[in-house]
């Protein structure tokens, strides 16, 4: 791999290899690209500016996954590089920091196995089961959600009675991290029945507004919900738990031990209950349980967090209902609005989006006005054919559309494309896909609103609820296409004004029962559009992720300190790292001479990440000191003969790093810290794997003209002839 290139083909005796162990230059790529990424480890982040160089427009980003498509990736480790940290955001869209670090703390720790002159096998087998090891230690540190939700700063910290003393690597005794903390209640609240009309006519509207806004959300007021104990109905915030064991068994929607919720305007249409949401206080949904473990997620992030506590609310609403325990991704959406401070950020319901002045005028004309909705699942282009279509084979086309009268024949595709829609009274279209210009001027001159790139799950909520049927080309549509009961109006801010920004206005799309939710995310600098929004789904997939695993890891380094004692005790010890075939067979010199090497080699990088959190957090003011710090908590941990068991306290006491630098404050908030289980542990495993493959491969092969410069200089025994 490496510069990865063939300048001229040659037969291939007259190749050269370049094995020198000093010049794996894959291995040094993936360390100078993951080095940019540094800042962007642990809760507290520095921001980049990202500046295009066309446009001269910057962006703030504090994404890994930003940074790798903002650099020139030319190198073939580079490409890969992207590759993983792409996947790894597809699917969970949480760890590509983590990943990005390791990759490059790994990287040197590679190149370091290799000037000990360690072979490559024994780099792979090791490395691999150490790690297979970590993955096995920890998961006696995964927390139950149900115990998050119920309190995640319990009062006091209880060891088991069986727990071992003995101090053994592969196991401390600890099989239930949450049998040491004990989690107590005190709710001394006289509590009042409020009863909530869930088949009201209004829909989820009215459900959204009614759960998360009322009279009686002052400071001093006592209203909640009381669900009945022996009420087994599944919800949101009793997951997949036991009633046995559950120590909640009321949920509240407002009680004075919380704060005032921020005031909300609210707009009539049609005689449906509409209204904006504001985000709440952050104490909103403490108590039920998805809040908390919002809180516990999003890392200090307050704006992002407090966003998803009201959809939390909503969709909890609706999950009494549906019986899903699960938050619906698909249902949320998000729309940046510019011009507006950050303050203005709220969850509405329906579908906001940005339209032209032009748009806005004709939205304007459907006030209080019912709309015929059309969903068009692909491009309103005339040249737009589906996925999959392939022309007639041996057809040449003279001229696709034949115009008899001898006109254009792009003006009469744009005249039939009008004629149908207004044949069918079509007042609103929502196309997946691009428009074509001509016709989205000609539609809004007939006052038929055209909005284009609208993601699919949106389109599929609109057939839900209007009964419309998406097709592919306006020639398909027919009466039974188009949906009834959309509206379309202004967007409002929560002091009840319609927002007007010059070029782009924010509009919403709604209809009955529509179940869609959009986060608007404001911001008065263009270049903190990206971030926020970034951040709002980062948290929003955290959360989604923990409800599917069912549990997640203590935060705050807690993990990755288990790991780092686990790996330096299996370095000490003499025998086998894991039980994988490869390294049985290993001859036992190999184990005895390379193992401990590559272990410290692969704790290098754990201790290298806890090092830069802390110093990112400002818990200690150099690596030096930080480092310190970490072999201070390792040397404690063994002490105590249970690490589990220690960390696991350090977190319930605040993290599991206390003290640190005096000059700087601490800036992490109090609240608890959690991660995600599957997230953390495949970006390990995708890090490791990346550099792996790329030490493995790692090797350039020379043709042409350079074999003659190769032979004749002072480095040609570097080279192996092929």
């Amino acid at each position: 791999m490496g510069q990865d290139y063939l300048q001229r083909c040659c037969p291939l005796p007259m190749a050269f290899r370049d094995v020198n162990a000093r010049r794996h230059i894959g291995l040094q790529q993936l360390s100078s690209l993951a080095s940019t990424g540094r800042t962007f480890l642990g809760p507290m982040k520095s921001h980049k500016f990202i500046v295009d160089e066309i446009t001269n427009q910057s962006t703030l980003i504090c994404s890994a996954v930003r940074l790798i498509e903002s650099l020139d990736l030319t190198s073939a480790a580079g490409q890969l590089l992207n590759e993983t940290i792409q996947a790894q955001n597809k699917e969970f869209k949480t760890g590509m920091s983590t990943l990005l670090f390791l990759v490059g703390a790994w990287s040197n720790a590679v190149m370091e196995c290799l000037q000990q002159n360690v072979p490559v096998p024994a780099i792979v087998s090791v490395m691999s089961e150490g790690l297979n090891s970590c993955c096995e230690r920890v998961q006696c540190l995964q927390i139950p959600i149900n115990d998050v939700k119920k309190e995640l700063c319990s009062s006091r910290v209880r060891p088991k009675a069986s727990e071992s003393k003995t101090g053994q690597v592969g196991c401390d005794g600890l099989t239930d991290p949450w049998d040491l903390l004990c989690f107590q209640r005190d709710i001394s609240a006289t509590e009042d029945v409020i009863p909530i009309n869930s088949s009201s006519h209004q829909g989820d509207d009215c459900n959204f507004n009614k759960v998360l806004v009322s009279p009686l959300a002052g400071f001093d007021s006592v209203a909640s919900v009381v669900k009945a104990v022996g009420d087994t109905s599944s919800s949101v915030l009793s997951g997949s738990g036991d009633t046995a064991s559950s120590c909640i068994t009321r949920k509240l929607t407002h009680s004075r031990h919380f704060s005032t919720l921020g005031k909300s305007s609210f707009s009539s249409q049609q005689g449906n209950f509409q209204g904006y949401l504001s985000a709440p206080s952050a104490g909103l949904c403490g108590c039920c349980g998805l809040g908390r473990l919002a809180t516990a997620l999003s890392h200090g992030n307050q704006t992002s967090m407090k966003l998803l506590q009201s959809i939390a609310a909503y969709q909890q609403e609706r999950a009494e209902c549906s019986g899903s325990s699960q938050i619906n991704i698909a249902e949320i959406v998000t729309c940046c609005v510019l011009g507006l401070p950050e303050g203005y950020s709220c969850v509405s319901p329906g579908f906001v989006t940005l339209v032209s002045p032009e748009q806005a005028t004709v939205i304007k004309h459907f006030a209080d006005k019912p709309l015929r909705i059309l969903l068009m699942d692909g491009d309103l282009t005339e040249q737009y054919r589906h996925l999959g279509f392939n022309r007639p084979r041996n057809v040449r086309t003279i001229l696709e559309h034949p115009n008899p009268q001898g006109g254009n024949a792009g003006d009469v595709w744009l005249s039939r494309m009008s004629d149908i829609l207004m044949s069918f009274e079509v007042n609103l279209v929502l196309v997946k896909g691009n428009v074509c210009k001509n016709l989205m001027e000609r539609c809004i001159s007939s006052r038929i609103l055209v909005i284009g790139c609208v993601a699919r799950d949106v389109l599929c909520a609109f057939e839900a609820a209007t009964g419309a049927q998406a097709v592919t080309y306006l020639r398909q549509l027919n009466a039974s296409c188009v949906g009834n009961g959309a509206w379309a109006e202004l967007w409002e801010a929560s002091d009840g004004r319609a927002v007007d920004l010059g070029e782009l206005v924010p509009a919403r799309i709604s209809a009955g029962g529509l179940a869609l939710l959009t986060a608007v995310l404001t911001t008065a600098l263009p270049c903190r559009a990206q971030l926020l929004k970034d951040q709002f789904w980062t948290l929003l997939c955290r959360l989604h992720h923990a409800l599917k695993d069912g549990k997640v890891f203590p935060g705050g380094g807690a993990v990755e300190l288990l790991c780092l004692s686990h790996i330096q005790a299996l370095a000490e010890q003499p025998g086998r790292p894991g039980s994988n075939k490869a390294v049985r067979e290993l001859p036992s010199p190999w184990l005895a001479e390379y193992k401990p090497v590559v272990l410290q080699a692969l704790a290098s990088g754990w201790k290298q990440y806890l090092s830069v959190v802390l110093c990112n957090t400002a818990k200690a003011s150099s690596e030096l000191e930080a480092d310190a710090l970490v072999d201070h908590h390792l040397q404690k941990a063994a002490a105590c003969g249970s690490p589990s068991a220690y960390i696991l306290e350090e977190f319930r006491r605040g993290g599991v790093f206390r003290g640190g630098c005096e000059t700087f404050p601490n800036q992490v908030t109090d609240s608890k810290v959690c991660d995600n289980v599957a997230a953390k542990t495949e970006a390990w495993r995708r890090a490791l794997d990346l550099v792996l493959l790329v030490l493995q491969t790692d090797a350039e092969i020379i043709t042409g003209s350079r074999r003659n410069q190769i032979l004749n200089s002072p480095v040609s025994s570097e080279f192996m002839f092929l």
